[in-house]
C-alpha cells in the first residue's frame, strides 16, 4: 500500500482501477454474453479469432479498456477472465496465443467492436473534462482513490474508454488541486483587509508562543480563572469577526477536514502554507474554536456551579451525620416526656410536677436549642448552603453572561428575561433587585429566594439562576456544524 512521492494513489489502488474479478460469481455478472454478443463473436470463422473478439468485447464493457491495453498494464491475459470467456464458447483458452501475438489485429478488432458498442478512445482533448471530473470529486474529498474513480465514472458515462492509469492519476491530481483552490477562494473571498491582517497577526510571537498556539491551548481543569482565560479566547475569535456563513460555500466533508487539519497542524505547519491555503485553514479552524470555546466555557462552569452545589449537599449530610447521636438522645428525651405526660392524664395528676420529676425540666430547656439547630439544619435546602460560596461564582459568571447570547426555547421567557436583567445589574453595579425581579424557579425555590420581608435574595437569586443557565442551556454554533443551526456563539435555554 505504498505511494509513490507525490503521487496520488498507492500502487493496490493503481491496480484496483483496472481489477479484473477472479470469483466466478463476479465474472459471471459482468462478463455472461447475451444472444447478440454471440452473434458478434460467432461472425469470425476462426476460432484465435472468435476468442479474442469475446475477450475484446468483455474488456471494452468492463473496465473499459482494450485487449492491447490490458496487455501493456499487466503484460498477460488474466487466466481467470479467458477460462471463464473460452467456456461459454467452447473453445479452449490456448487459442488466444496465436490471437495474441498479431498486434494490428488487436487494434483492428477492438477499434471495430468500440464502434458498435457506442464507445471511442480517449484523446488529449478528454484532458479537461477528466480534470472537471476530478475537480466534481475532489469538492467532497482529499481521498485520491475516489477521485480517481469519479475521473473513471465521468468517462464510462460519456462512452470514452479509459486511458492510462497514470494520465487518469495525472488529471484526478490536477483536479484535486483545483478543488482545494476553489474551496479555499470561497473561504476567504469576502474578508477584509483588517480580516486578512488579523489571520496574518496569529503568527505572531506572544509570551513565548504564537497566539494562534495559545488559541489553540484550551485549559480544561475546573477553575474559575481558566473559564475567564477561555472566554478571553472567545473574545480574541470574535474580535475577527468571521461569520459562520462562510462555511455554507464549501461542502461540509471538506470544510471539516480543513477543521480538521486546523486542530492537528501545529501553527508553525500552518504557517508556511500558501496565503490561500492557511487562511482558509485560519477561516475553518476559528469556527470551530468559537464553538469548543463556548462548549468549553459553558461545561467548565456547570462542573464549578454544580460543584458548589455538590459540597453543599455533603456539607448538609456531614451535618446530620454530626447530629446522628444527639438526635438519637433527643428521641428518648421526647419519648420519656410523651410518657410522663400520658401517666399524668392517666393518674390525674399534674402534668408539670410529674414531667418535671421524671424528665427533668431543666433537662427539657437545656435541649431546646439543640432541637432548634437540628430542625434548621434539615429545613435547609442546599440553595443556601451554596450561596455562601458565592464569591467563587462571581469571580467567572459576570463574564460568561456577557461573553454569551442566550435565546429563549418554549416556556422559558423568564429564564430569558432573568438572564438580561442579572447582565444589566452586572454592567451596571447596582446590587438590590426590583421587586417584579422574574423567577424562573420552581415554588419551593421561590419560597427560599423571598425572604421573610418579602424581598428577594439577591445572592439566592443569582446563584440559582446561573445554575440554570450552566445546566439548562445548550451552546448553539454556526451553522456549518449538522448538530446546530442558529447563529455563533449563542445558546438557548
Amino acid at each position: 500500500m505504498t505511494k509513490r512521492k507525490h503521487q496520488l494513489l498507492t500502487e493496490s489502488e493503481r491496480d484496483q482501477i483496472l481489477a479484473i474479478p477472479t470469483d466466478r460469481d463476479h465474472l459471471a455478472r459482468l462478463y455472461t454474453f447475451e444472444p447478440s454478443d454471440i452473434e458478434i463473436i460467432g461472425a469470425r470463422r476462426e476460432r484465435r479469432n472468435q476468442l479474442g473478439v469475446a475477450l475484446q468485447l468483455a474488456l471494452l464493457r468492463h473496465p473499459g479498456i482494450t485487449l492491447a491495453q490490458l496487455i501493456q498494464d499487466r503484460g498477460a491475459i488474466p487466466h481467470d477472465l479467458a477460462a471463464f470467456v473460452a467456456e461459454q464458447l467452447g473453445l479452449h483458452v490456448t487459442e488466444l496465443a496465436n490471437y495474441a501475438a498479431r498486434d494490428q489485429t488487436i487494434t483492428d478488432h477492438a477499434r471495430e467492436l468500440a464502434a458498435r458498442l457506442g464507445l471511442r478512445g480517449p484523446t488529449r482533448a478528454d484532458i479537461p473534462f477528466m480534470v472537471e471530473a476530478a475537480a466534481r470529486t475532489a469538492w467532497a474529498t482529499d481521498k485520491g482513490m475516489t477521485i480517481a474513480m469519479g475521473v473513471v465514472t465521468a468517462l464510462r458515462e460519456a462512452r470514452i474508454l479509459l486511458p492510462s492509469i497514470s494520465t487518469i492519476e495525472r488529471a484526478s491530481s490536477a483536479g484535486r488541486a483545483r478543488a482545494r483552490k476553489q474551496a479555499a477562494h470561497a473561504l476567504i473571498a469576502d474578508l477584509s483587509a483588517e480580516q486578512v491582517q488579523a489571520l496574518d497577526q496569529l503568527f505572531d510571537a506572544a509570551g513565548g508562543m504564537s497566539h494562534l498556539a495559545l488559541l489553540k491551548t484550551i485549559p480544561v481543569a475546573a477553575k474559575p480563572d481558566h473559564v475567564r482565560q477561555i472566554l478571553d479566547r472567545l473574545r480574541q475569535v470574535r474580535k475577527i469577526g468571521i461569520s459562520p456563513d462562510v462555511a455554507g460555500r464549501i461542502h461540509a466533508d471538506r470544510f471539516r477536514q480543513y477543521v480538521r487539519e486546523g486542530r492537528a497542524s501545529p501553527a508553525y505547519m500552518i504557517e508556511r502554507y500558501i496565503p490561500s491555503r492557511r487562511r482558509a485553514t485560519l477561516v475553518a479552524f476559528l469556527l470551530d474554536l468559537e464553538e469548543r470555546l463556548t462548549d468549553s466555557a459553558l461545561e467548565m462552569a456547570d462542573k464549578l456551579i454544580g460543584g458548589i452545589f455538590t459540597r453543599a449537599k455533603n456539607a448538609q449530610a456531614r451535618s446530620y451525620a454530626a447530629t446522628s447521636k444527639n438526635v438519637a438522645r433527643l428521641m428518648l428525651i421526647f419519648r420519656r416526656t410523651i410518657d410522663a405526660l400520658t401517666e399524668a392524664v392517666d393518674t390525674g395528676e399534674d402534668p408539670m410536677e410529674v414531667l418535671d420529676a421524671s424528665v427533668g425540666w431543666h433537662t427539657l430547656l437545656k435541649a431546646r436549642p439543640e432541637v432548634a439547630t437540628i430542625a434548621e439544619t434539615a429545613n435547609l435546602d442546599p440553595l443556601r448552603v451554596a450561596a455562601d460560596r458565592y464569591a467563587t461564582l462571581r469571580k467567572f459568571a459576570p463574564d460568561l453572561l456577557e461573553a454569551l447570547q442566550f435565546r429563549a426555547g418554549k416556556g422559558s421567557a423568564k429564564t430569558i428575561a432573568a438572564i438580561e436583567m442579572l447582565r444589566d445589574l452586572n454592567r451596571s453595579g447596582k446590587r438590590d433587585l426590583p421587586a417584579d425581579a422574574p423567577m424562573p424557579f420552581r415554588k419551593e425555590w421561590q419560597k427560599i429566594v423571598m425572604g421573610d420581608d418579602g424581598k428577594i435574595n439577591r445572592r439566592l437569586w443569582k446563584s440559582r439562576l446561573s445554575r440554570i443557565c450552566a445546566t439548562s442551556c445548550a451552546p448553539v454554533m454556526s451553522g456549518w456544524n449538522d448538530r446546530r443551526d442558529t447563529a455563533s456563539s449563542t445558546a438557548t435555554c
